[in-house]
């Protein structure tokens, strides 16, 4: 995909569509129309406060952060990940981005907080390396999906772990009514001491992580979903993005976030020492488990598959849940999309399915 420079009327129509509004008591910022051109040049003294864990790491040990040193970005990281930290943070206008599946994008929208997905990445052969198994409590024997029918499942409605409960359940021709759902935010080790203590017979664990699990609790086990879950983004504020200086600066962020996944996919022990050992606490085996184990990041040349998979999924959970129905499309913004892809260059993926 190849970006060509803009005009001089481009650049002129995007100058014209700028606007100065109040921000937070600071003074003024530029706001950018969410139909307006990126800008190309990051404004002195403009920050990105961004909960992304795993990519700082990256950008640290690969030295990729240097290229946003030298385009002016700086970044204020945040030690957050996951859907309820981020939206908490959201709301409390402590965080710009966050790196997170797809349901967080969501559940933003339906309890009231505005944000746009300016990153899509994709795991090259993603049932071969699903994101997540199915855990299976020491002792619980289940053997295929239809073995789920009355046992007792941890679910969190809000996160990418309880959207796929339901994608589950659905391919095993079981219901709610099948199962019993058990209402458990998935942070930390908390659902493998969940299912270490039986307080649950089943829950979706990081398949990285599940043989962890399986030594730390004698007799425990898992099984595979046959479901694709790997959808992984960036998502913001949308203040945040029609702030033409932040919008300028995650410009930068995004293709640099594009070469550090790709470093990441030919550097593996480096990660698992950078982040795994380093940032999570594992030791050195177990982060050679979790490297082993990952599949290949991918950026894609389109996000439309990704919006679509999207969007049956926002379905799916406005059916299951009672929320009201949401067109997608509207919680993604496609001017990342190219940016993304141009810095990928040659490896960008282009038969992402859907």
């Amino acid at each position: 995909m190849i970006r060509h420079p803009r005009t001089l009327a481009a650049a002129v129509l995007s100058a014209a569509l700028l606007a100065v509004s109040a921000c937070g008591g600071s003074g003024s910022a530029a706001t950018l129309e969410l139909t307006a051109a990126l800008p190309d040049s990051v404004p002195g003294g403009t920050e990105l406060r961004i909960g992304d864990p795993a990519i700082q790491a990256v950008l640290q040990a690969s030295g990729l952060d240097q290229e946003l040193a030298d385009a002016g970005v700086r970044v204020a990281w945040a030690n957050i990940s996951g859907g309820p930290k981020s939206i908490q943070a959201f709301r409390a206008d402590k965080l710009d981005c966050s790196a997170v599946a797809d349901i967080p994008s969501l559940f933003a929208a339906w309890t009231g907080t505005s944000t746009k997905i300016v990153f899509q990445s994709v795991t090259i052969d993603p049932l071969k390396y699903p994101i997540y198994e199915l855990g299976i409590a020491p002792g619980v024997r289940v053997g295929s999906l239809a073995d789920l029918r009355g046992k007792k499942i941890a679910y969190s409605a809000g996160q990418a772990q309880g959207a796929l409960v339901l994608r589950v359940l659905e391919k095993a021709g079981l219901t709610e009514k099948d199962v019993t759902l058990v209402e458990l935010t998935s942070t930390g080790d908390s659902y493998v001491t969940a299912l270490g203590g039986k307080a649950v017979d089943v829950a979706p664990l990081g398949a990285a992580n599940v043989k962890i699990y399986e030594r730390k609790y004698p007799g425990a086990t898992s099984i595979k979903t046959g479901i694709r879950d790997d959808a992984a983004t960036l998502y913001c504020l949308t203040s945040s993005v029609q702030d033409a200086g932040k919008a300028a600066a995650l410009k930068v962020y995004v293709g640099v976030r594009a070469k550090a996944l790709l470093w990441q996919n030919e550097h593996p022990k480096e990660y698992a020492k950078a982040y795994l050992q380093d940032v999570q606490g594992l030791n050195e085996a177990d982060a050679k488990t979790v490297t082993d184990l990952d599949g290949s990041a991918g950026i894609p040349a389109t996000w439309d598959n990704a919006i679509a998979r999207l969007q049956a999924t926002a379905d799916l959970l406005a059916e299951k849940q009672g929320h009201d129905k949401l067109d997608a499309g509207t919680l993604v913004d496609r001017r990342f999309e190219p940016v993304e892809a141009a810095a990928a260059g040659a490896e960008v993926v282009t038969g992402d399915a859907s």
